[in-house]
């Protein structure tokens, strides 16, 4: 299972797909054929190990793939057919798929009398496949809202300026993380003010392999000669700020993970509605002053109804730092998983 979630690591980061590795044993434990999903429309994992096997030798064979076989017609046949059809006897799979279409490969190959083991490595697997399984289990995309700050909280200085906060190293990151989205969302305060071209682009500014769909949230028109109409993927503009409503549209659109990089106003909408599963913080060693603070309002009253985060991991980009960090559930009365509810100083 290890390998298969190797070979998983594979696929393509972004689209409209899972990403899953398998590996097809022999009855005395040997590899016989390895394979991993190469993206939408392609040959599932299981499929694509299988095909790298004699077919003779895929009778009572064990197939290993990190997530449960699917069960439906998409634009590939169901995996769980085909499992069976090559008369393999035995299904070993990490985590459950969460599709009501795909979901049930697991009981068709039972029914068929293949033995089927699941949850090995589950926790593994679980957290390499979070983004894609977050956005099928509640219908809308993984969201990570990004933002650029002084060390004293500040996205701009008094007049405004913000050109450049952080360095070259950090804003590389940045577009780093564009393109490890499916799309990247702004407001249409910011896409007025900055004119973004919200592409992904490398250190000499070209294009990178994979473009995130940019989208822009609000009621304001863009300009015809907006640079994001030059965005080789076009523009999605969704008015309103039904922030929900604007995600799931998104999933309707094969979108499983979100990119916000908008102003302090969008990002403190979507910290304080509690649609924030990561963030992504960057600071500079630097001291502004004033009010132009990179967060503004998100619901928080008093110090104990602060907003607590896990600090994932921090690391240093040139001069900056940053910081991704996830949000820890709260509890009905009001305490915070995992965090003290006495969080006074000494």
């Amino acid at each position: 299972m290890r390998r298969a979630l190797e070979l998983a690591a594979r696929g393509p980061v972004v689209g409209d797909h899972a990403r899953v590795g398998a590996v097809v044993l022999s009855p005395d434990g040997q590899v016989l054929g390895e394979g991993w999903h190469r993206g939408a429309g392609t040959p599932h994992a299981e499929v694509d190990a299988m095909a790298k096997v004699d077919p003779a030798h895929l009778r009572g064979a064990t197939a290993v793939v990190t997530l449960e076989p699917c069960d439906h017609v998409g634009r590939t046949g169901p995996c769980s057919v085909a499992l069976i059809d090559a008369g393999v006897a035995r299904v070993v799979y990490a985590v459950d798929d969460p599709g009501p279409a795909a979901h049930g490969g697991a009981d068709r190959l039972r029914a068929a009398g293949v033995d089927v083991v699941p949850d090995v490595l589950a926790d593994q697997a679980e957290a390499f496949l979070e983004r894609w399984l977050l956005s099928v289990r509640l219908g809308r995309p993984w969201v990570t809202v990004k933002w650029a700050a002084s060390l004293d909280g500040r996205a701009a200085a008094a007049d405004g300026t913000s050109q450049w906060i952080t360095g070259a190293a950090a804003r590389q990151h940045v577009h780093e993380q564009r393109a490890a989205h499916d799309a990247v969302l702004v407001g249409t305060g910011t896409a007025l003010a900055d004119d973004p071209s919200l592409t992904a682009r490398g250190d000499a500014g070209e294009f990178l392999a994979d473009q995130p769909l940019p989208v822009v949230l609000g009621d304001r028109p863009l300009p015809a000669d907006a640079a994001l109409h030059r965005h080789p993927r076009g523009v999605v503009t969704i008015p309103g700020h039904d922030l929900d409503a604007a995600l799931r549209s998104l999933r309707q659109r094969g979108v499983h993970s979100v990119l916000v990089e908008g102003g302090p106003t969008v990002a403190s909408a979507f910290i304080a509605a509690g649609l924030a599963d990561e963030l992504l913080i960057y600071l500079a060693p630097v001291l502004l002053g004033g009010p132009r603070v990179a967060l503004g309002d998100i619901g928080v009253g008093s110090i104990h109804a602060a907003r607590m985060l896990r600090v994932m991991s921090t690391s240093s980009l040139g001069p900056d730092l940053l910081v991704r960090a996830r949000t820890v559930p709260q509890r009905p009365d009001g305490a915070v998983d995992g965090a003290p509810t006495d969080r006074s100083t000494t």
